[in-house]
């Protein structure tokens, strides 16, 4: 999957939300969050919120990603760094081109993750989760294998 599609389908998402300017300030509330599905580079079943910025344009963003309960992200990397906090649930993080479940850190509510750009990692959920990613735009996933991008235009 191109970088153009990837981020074509999550500035839709943030279409959905009100553009701001880098000097405006942002208060969002809980209970005012969006959500909507998750772009089809992300496997089904997650809800994705873009609170600030646009994540398909070069530029800072905060997102929000609510995952079900055995959600999976398979082995994968990112071009630019991210910040993860969780807001809910436990994230189990691991690192490396093979998704081995008993190697993941788990991030439970509050914990936070810095990833560095290229770092190749998975993640995955035992129980519903929230996690809040920030960084610099654009956003990308890079899948270790092809075969994993959920995508219908990667297939």
């Amino acid at each position: 999957m191109k970088k153009t599609q990837i981020a074509a389908g999550i500035a839709a998402l943030a279409l959905a939300w009100p553009a701001h300017s880098m000097d405006d300030q942002v208060f969002v509330n809980a209970a005012d969050i969006k959500w909507g599905a998750a772009p089809p580079v992300l496997p089904k079943g997650a809800k994705l919120s873009v609170l600030y910025g646009d994540p398909g344009k070069p530029g800072q963003y905060v997102l929000r990603l609510a995952a079900p309960a055995n959600y999976r992200i398979p082995p994968h990397w990112h071009s630019q760094t991210e910040n993860l906090t969780i807001i809910s649930g436990a994230l189990y993080l691991g690192m490396g081109d093979k998704l081995v479940a008993k190697e993941a850190h788990a991030l439970k509510a509050g914990g936070y993750h810095y990833l560095p750009a290229k770092m190749r990692h998975y993640a995955f959920t035992r129980t519903q989760t929230v996690i809040q990613v920030s960084g610099e735009g654009p956003f990308d996933i890079n899948y270790i294998d092809p075969k994993d991008n959920p995508a219908p235009a990667a297939k």
